[in-house]
């Protein structure tokens, strides 16, 4: 294995012209981890926000940006089981995934699904852990429910959307355009809202009110969602595009039972991490497998035009996952 790694670095924070291509010496692994010769990396909203100065990784994790990979399993520390040279998988990265070679706990490797290719399975582990973890661990969504979730066509929209479509829940979404609307129906909701058109809580409160949101814009949003939660409902927070300061009447949590919680996903404890990869591979890798549930791809980019990737991202044209093409 080569010495040296072509990789993308955050020269200074500030907006996409500071991701810069640039060398790194390969990463060795630690107790517990394995070495991915990295295929594919998902390009995802918290990635941006490292570059811009806002999300810092946590301690002993790369500098580098990258939170999602699929390649090949080239080196292996002490203390691993279960994974072997060779092995084709993707991952749950703790940074690092804009490169040729990254360092991750074994624990969060789970193999490609049968008949998927590597780009695919690039853009399962930040999106699917997720949603994983809010939408049926913390939010306790069943069959049957109505489910709302925010910004429909984006990657955890469209995962969103086809997880709880699969397991028996009412999905109801809001985009920004016609054709983000029809693109989520495609993937299983029931109603998806033109939100520049609607207003959610009107539409959800006739529907019944909904049983669990999954809201990643915060500020004007988050009064309005518990507006729209029927009695005993969940909000669950996973970001706040629009900001987290908000002025919120709380007695209408109390008058109708609410369960106000969130949660992020990078500085929860390996083990944490490692719990949820479980749960994926039983209850929602078979989906995969059979074709019930599939990312949805919006663009590919080579790894040196990752500036390129994050201008399309935020510009938030896209439906579904945008990757970097990084070897093979």
């Amino acid at each position: 294995m080569t010495q040296t790694m072509r990789a993308v670095e955050i020269t200074k924070p500030g907006g996409p012209e500071v991701l810069q291509v640039t060398d790194r010496p390969v990463p060795e692994p630690k107790n517990g981890q394995v070495i991915l010769k990295i295929a594919y990396a998902g390009v995802n909203r918290p990635d941006a926000l490292q570059r811009a100065g806002a999300y810092d990784p946590p301690p002993g994790a790369s500098d580098l940006p990258g939170l999602e990979a699929a390649g090949e399993v080239v080196a292996i520390g002490p203390g691993v089981e279960g994974l072997f040279l060779g092995d084709q998988v993707c991952a749950l990265l703790p940074g690092g995934g804009y490169a040729e070679y990254v360092a991750t706990p074994a624990a969060h490797c789970l193999p490609v699904p049968a008949g998927m290719g590597m780009k695919e399975a690039a853009c399962l582990p930040e999106t699917f852990f997720t949603v994983w973890s809010n939408v049926f661990t913390r939010g306790g969504l069943k069959a049957g429910e109505r489910f709302l979730v925010h910004g429909g066509s984006s990657g955890i929209g469209t995962t969103a959307i086809q997880l709880a479509h699969a397991f028996g829940a009412r999905v109801f979404t809001t985009a920004g355009s016609d054709e983000k609307c029809e693109a989520c129906v495609k993937l299983g909701a029931e109603r998806a809202i033109n939100y520049r058109d609607e207003d959610f809580v009107a539409v959800m409160r006739a529907e019944g009110g909904a049983n669990l949101i999954l809201d990643m814009v915060g500020g004007d949003y988050i009064p309005r969602n518990v507006k729209t939660l029927a009695e005993d409902g969940r909000l669950v927070q996973i970001a706040f595009l629009q900001g987290p300061n908000v002025e919120l009447n709380f007695a209408m949590m109390m008058v109708k039972r609410l369960t106000l919680t969130g949660s992020t996903l990078r500085p929860q404890s390996d083990l944490a991490k490692a719990k949820i990869a479980r749960d994926l591979h039983e209850a929602v890798w078979p989906l995969l497998e059979a074709g019930k549930v599939a990312p949805v791809m919006d663009s590919e980019f080579d790894l040196e035009d990752a500036s390129a990737a994050h201008a399309r991202m935020e510009s938030s044209d896209h439906i579904g996952k945008i990757v970097l093409k990084v070897s093979g």
